[in-house]
């Protein structure tokens, strides 16, 4: 009779914690997509916009302008 303790009946082709690359890799595009439609509707609001909101060009252009991998 043999005993397996479950360090030996691991699967180490699954990453712990439920990881997967793929998945990662999904989630940072996903982002990506996000971050960059969000910047452009920066870019398409009015001054009257910003009014409404209590801001002007000036307080969003920074993070309008951004490329979309930075956060």
């Amino acid at each position: 009779m043999s005993i397996c303790t479950s360090e030996v009946m691991t699967n180490h082709h699954h990453h712990a914690g439920g990881f997967h690359p793929l998945g990662a890799m999904m989630a940072t595009l996903q982002l990506w997509r996000a971050r960059s439609q969000q910047r452009h509707e920066l870019l398409r609001l009015s001054e009257q916009d910003f009014h409404d909101v209590g801001a002007s060009w000036s307080d969003f252009a920074d993070e309008a302008n951004k490329p979309f991998w930075r956060a």
